[in-house]
């Protein structure tokens, strides 16, 4: 039976920044607000991390740190998928030297690698570590979108256990993924969660429980127990902040919600930059409306 890496919310978290360095005092506050929530997982060094513009020292000491910080008390996923299956590999093998539970590999960006490829790059990645892998398919950053024959193949793999769906998560997608064996589903946009778990799904690894980990978890655990109306309550009220969330490029939207609110300094490496006015007034105003309700 394969491994079950977390049921509920994962949360894709930021790599605060201050001054061009990794910020460890914001991180550890972050982490710690997320284990406080109950979050399930967090995954570092994912694509709301910045992971592509980290050195490769940097990604290993963000690794060693947030390890040190969880210290073991929710799952611990890292993001070590590049575009080039020999970086993969090694940063994979990093990961499982620090010790995590497991890893999230997206599929290779730039290259469009062909649909024999790409399999063949996760035949490789997986072969040379025990850790269980998240398959991360996001075709609007990557310029590949999996297709379901690929994924049938690549979950005969034992330690390829799951995927995360950051495509167009339709009806007939989800149906088509809940019916391959042996591997589980997590939603890579919020605003599919639904879509995802109403097909089986785990879980949503989420981008707004950087800001909302205790909501985001509430509303996953109250899905979970059957209780899809308060569930549904929840994320009703969230959908303009995630929706304001993708108005740019994540994570630059997410950033400056989170300085809104004193949880990181709002800064990015280059080639991310912040949000431009006209963005910041719609994810101020939506921020602002959604704690309002939240405190009524």
């Amino acid at each position: 039976m394969k491994t079950e890496l977390f049921r509920g919310v994962g949360t894709a978290l930021i790599t605060p920044l201050r001054d061009g360095k990794i910020d460890y005092t914001a991180l550890e506050w972050l982490i710690e607000r997320q284990i406080v929530a109950g979050v399930e997982a967090i995954v570092i060094g994912g694509t709301t991390g910045e992971a592509s513009t980290l050195l490769e020292k940097e990604r290993c000491e963000l690794f060693r740190e947030a390890k040190k910080m969880t210290g073991g008390r929710c799952k611990l996923i890292f993001g070590t998928g590049t575009n080039c299956t020999q970086s993969t590999v090694r940063y994979t093998q990093m990961a499982e030297r620090i010790g995590c539970d497991g890893v999230m590999i997206v599929t290779p960006y730039y290259n469009k690698g062909t649909r024999l490829g790409v399999q063949k790059h996760y035949e490789f990645i997986a072969n040379s570590t025990a850790l269980p892998i998240i398959v991360y398919n996001v075709p609007s950053r990557t310029g590949v979108d999996l297709s379901i024959s690929t994924i049938e193949e690549l979950a005969i793999i034992k330690n390829i256990v799951a995927i995360k769906e950051a495509g167009i998560a339709s009806t007939e997608r989800m149906r088509e993924l809940s019916l391959i064996k042996g591997l589980g589903i997590y939603a890579g946009n919020d605003k599919d969660v639904f879509t995802v778990m109403d097909s089986g799904g785990l879980g949503v690894i989420s981008v707004v429980s950087n800001i909302y980990p205790d909501d985001m978890h509430d509303l996953t655990s109250a899905y979970l127990r059957g209780e899809k109306d308060k569930a549904s309550a929840i994320l009703n009220i969230l959908m303009p902040l995630i929706n304001s969330l993708f108005l740019d490029t994540n994570p630059a939207p997410l950033k400056y919600a989170m300085s809104l609110l004193g949880l990181c300094s709002g800064e990015m490496r280059l080639p991310m930059y912040e949000v431009e006015d006209d963005v910041k007034e719609k994810v101020r105003d939506a921020l602002f409306a959604y704690e309002a309700q939240r405190g009524a």
